[in-house]
């Protein structure tokens, strides 16, 4: 059965995330007002890593364990790795460097119940490694090429392991040819265990309803979106049945892709595909 290598110390896992950076990244999500899709997409990426590392963390003393490789690639302006400070221009690290080195910590604030029915504002710390960028087109085709560079010497290392997730995030169509060839190219890499899972997450310019996780191409709205849809993989067994918990009606076909996605969706779909349920215990 592919997809259920345990991850551990031994056999870690990497998830590698595809950020478009283009303008068109500095419009808001649509019917919402305010900060920009670039800036809430940071927020959900830095909230992630967060977590993730506190996965990671069985206790304080030993600090977070290597379980995964994590990368987050950056393309509009430029093309490659967009996480900040001392971790800058490392396509992938570890775990434990991840927690170690946070491009800096912002105080921001909160409102929680204050146990008498009503709200307070606290402050909180947040991390941050990776920073909203807005300029330029979308090549979409050249991020995924440099994922394949990436990734094709890590399962050569990790042939055991459960394989890579690479998760793409857009608002556009790509403007460097059609992306599919090399989306093809790059799920064709394998672990023993399976091949690559690329999973494509478009936001929305608009308010309006998101497709989410569909199992046939009938019902998107242009050949844009029926490209994302052919590029995605099919949810594992187990991403499956994270996506049921979630209250997502999900079948043996559906994809790992959602159009037209907003901030809440956003959350949800990364919290989804970065979940392997054959974690370590």
């Amino acid at each position: 059965m592919p997809y259920t290598a345990e991850i551990n110390r031994q056999n870690i896992s990497c998830l590698l995330f595809l950020i478009d950076q283009s303008g068109s990244m500095a419009d808001p999500f649509g019917g919402e007002a305010g900060r920009s899709k670039a800036q809430r997409l940071a927020d959900a990426i830095n909230r992630l890593l967060y977590e993730l590392i506190i996965r990671c963390t069985k206790n304080q003393s030993e600090g977070a364990r290597n379980y995964y490789d994590v990368g987050v690639i950056g393309y509009g302006p430029g093309m490659g790795p967009a996480l900040g400070g001392r971790l800058q221009n490392q396509p992938l690290v570890k775990i434990s460097d991840l927690a170690d080195n946070p491009l800096r910590v912002d105080e921001r604030r909160r409102k929680v119940e204050d146990g008498t029915g009503g709200l307070v504002e606290e402050k909180v710390l947040f991390p941050i490694w990776f920073d909203p960028v807005t300029q330029n087109g979308t090549p979409m085709c050249a991020a995924l090429g440099y994922a394949q560079t990436i990734l094709e010497p890590w399962v050569q290392s990790y042939p055991q392991s459960f394989p890579p997730t690479v998760i793409n995030i857009t608002d556009g169509e790509a403007t460097d040819g059609d992306p599919r060839p090399a989306a093809a190219a790059l799920r064709r890499l394998a672990t023993q265990d399976g091949d690559v899972l690329l999973y494509n997450l478009h936001l929305s310019s608009h308010a309006g309803t998101p497709i989410l996780y569909p199992e046939t191409p009938t019902g998107l709205p242009d050949e844009f979106a029926r490209q994302l849809f052919e590029m995605s993989s099919v949810l594992p067994g187990d991403i499956e049945q994270a996506a049921q918990k979630e209250g997502y009606t999900v079948g043996v076909l559906s994809r790992g892709f959602v159009f037209g996605a907003d901030i809440v969706e956003v959350i949800k779909f990364l919290n989804i595909g970065t979940r392997a349920t054959r974690e370590w215990r």
